[in-house]
């Protein structure tokens, strides 16, 4: 048995499925492409099927992150291309969207799944047994004349029956699974069930030495993470994972905790795989930015609080030996200190540099937006910190194109008066207006200024700000999070794979300032541009 463990990262499909986490196709790619760079070894690209919006960012990534004369144009360097995924249902429709998707991809995947738990195929399905059998080697079969690599999941597996599990995933590697991906769907499972599960199916299965095992568990009573390792021990090569752990309910097994998992204990799983550990954090901080996700302090390996020492005797062991507290280098995963200060005199090379040692990889577009807002921050703040630039950074990446342009804002509040907000907004057609409103406070008058000018039905399903770093003068980061009806003309609704049920298509804004009123209607301005390019309207048309 290989003694590899591939990686495969749903965070752009299962991931995505967490409430409120819609991403937009430059967003996707711009995360495939640091997944690339992370070394994953397969990228679930999203559910083709689910709306043309899906469709399209799963073509995207197929040509711009599977294919290895973009990618390596892009890293400037030769890069793992890794296979591109694409989930489908069961049925001839989903497996044709799914191809259409990966097709462009140097490595293709279809992924096709169907419930084999009692529950699952009584109530959901509607179907027997062997119905269920039948159906799942015929879309198999079908998939296969598509595309070489078939990955197949019985769904619900943790629940289902283990000698009917040994059937159908029989019956399928004879119509051409390549990988057989084993489910904890919904979080059920103990670790030693679990690896009894993988090293049953492992042992009874006839045709499996020719195919890769996988493992894919929540996270609802908190075991994704063991359960995945105790499926690794029991045989399984290829963990399905999420950076950060995202994903719907509590979450999937987490990215950043399996593969230093296997790296820390290495005498316990004699195990390699091919995550470059010291992008993890850079790796989190994109995705939960993008998605508006925060990270909680204490989450392993990737919390800000992951490798903090608060308490005395900790402190001083830390002084005398840090491997007395620290089972890992905090600069293994991407914690890092910079020993260059940037500040006012710094220049664009400077600035250059700093930001490849962080991993950022700018053209000279980009480079310019963001060393312009640089030299205004360092204006203000008398030194540059890494975390100030990577908040810079990713907000300058995360803009959509402009079709509502912030120009200026003013508000008035305080404890005399209604508060009063004035926007100047630049209109798709060039044309500049002037829109004053009163609110019950400064963000709820601004953000009623800014729809009486860009009209657009939305319900604000989240505000958060987040001081970037310690001071008075530090950055102020500003996510919202909001909700477009999908009965508005042009808006395609979200669709989970799982349910089939349809609903509302959120969009997320995010924005950096040293003022965070500022900070507030840039990030609003930023979501429903975000809407509005999704509903097909772009800068310059009215």
């Amino acid at each position: 048995m290989s003694n590899y463990v591939k990686f495969f990262d749903t965070t752009l499909r299962d991931g995505e499925q967490s409430p409120g986490a819609t991403l937009t196709s430059k967003e996707k790619v711009e995360i495939g492409r640091q997944l690339a760079r992370l070394g994953v070894d397969i990228i679930e690209a999203g559910f083709p099927a689910a709306s043309p919006d899906d469709l399209y960012a799963v073509q995207l990534l197929a040509q711009q992150v599977g294919q290895a004369k973009n990618l390596h144009a892009w890293a400037g360097e030769p890069l793992k291309v890794p296979v591109i995924c694409g989930l489908a249902r069961a049925n001839k429709n989903d497996i044709d969207k799914a191809w259409e998707g990966v097709k462009d991809a140097d490595h293709p995947r279809i992924h096709t799944f169907l419930a084999t738990s009692e529950i699952h195929m009584k109530y959901k399905l509607r179907l027997d047994p062997e119905e269920v059998v039948e159906r799942a080697v015929n879309m198999v079969r079908y998939a296969k004349s598509l595309c070489e690599d078939i990955e197949f999941s019985p769904e619900d597996a943790g629940r289902s029956d283990p000698a009917f599990l040994y059937v159908i995933l029989g019956e399928v590697i004879k119509a051409g699974a390549t990988t057989l991906n084993i489910p904890d769907t919904v979080g059920y499972t103990t670790p030693t069930e679990f690896g009894a599960l993988i090293a049953g199916i492992i042992k009874n299965v006839p045709g499996i030495e020719g195919v890769t095992v996988s493992t894919h568990c929540h996270n609802d009573l908190g075991m994704a993470t063991a359960n995945t390792l105790a499926g690794v021990q029991a045989g399984a090569r290829q963990v399905e994972v999420t950076v950060n752990g995202i994903g719907e309910r509590a979450g999937n097994t987490s990215l950043e905790e399996v593969a230093m998992a296997i790296s820390t204990r290495k005498p316990i799983f004699n195990l390699e795989h091919g995550i470059d550990t010291p992008q993890i954090v850079r790796s989190s901080k994109m995705v939960s930015q993008y998605t508006g996700m925060v990270v909680q302090p204490n989450k392993a390996i990737v919390g800000v609080n992951a490798f903090a020492h608060e308490a005395g005797i900790h402190q001083d062991g830390m002084l005398k030996n840090a491997e007395t507290y620290e089972i890992m280098r905090p600069e293994s995963v991407g914690w890092t200190q910079s020993n260059l200060v940037l500040g006012k005199h710094s220049g664009r090379h400077a600035l250059r540099a700093r930001l490849q040692d962080l991993g950022y990889l700018l053209n000279d577009e980009n480079l310019q937006k963001v060393f312009e807002r640089f030299k205004r921050l360092a204006d203000k703040k008398k030194t540059v910190t890494d975390t100030d630039l990577l908040a810079l950074v990713n907000d300058n990446l995360q803009q959509p194109q402009e079709i509502y342009q912030l120009v200026d804002l003013q508000v008035v509040c305080g404890t005399l008066g209604m508060p009063v907000a004035t926007a100047r907004i630049r209109k798709p057609d060039g044309s500049v207006v002037v829109s004053a409103a009163i609110g019950t406070g400064p963000v709820d008058a601004i953000y009623k200024s800014i729809d009486s000018v860009v009209n657009l039905p939305n319900n604000l399903q989240e505000y958060k700000v987040n001081a970037v770093t310690d001071g008075i003068d530090a950055l102020g980061e500003v996510t919202v999070r909001i909700a477009v009806d999908p009965s508005t003309n042009g808006m395609n609704p979200v669709l989970s794979p799982q349910t089939s049920e349809q609903s509302a298509r959120t969009f997320n804004g995010h924005a950096a300032h040293t003022d965070i009123v500022v900070a507030s209607a840039r990030a609003y301005v930023s979501a429903l541009n975000k809407a509005l390019e999704a509903l097909g309207m772009k800068a310059g048309v009215q």
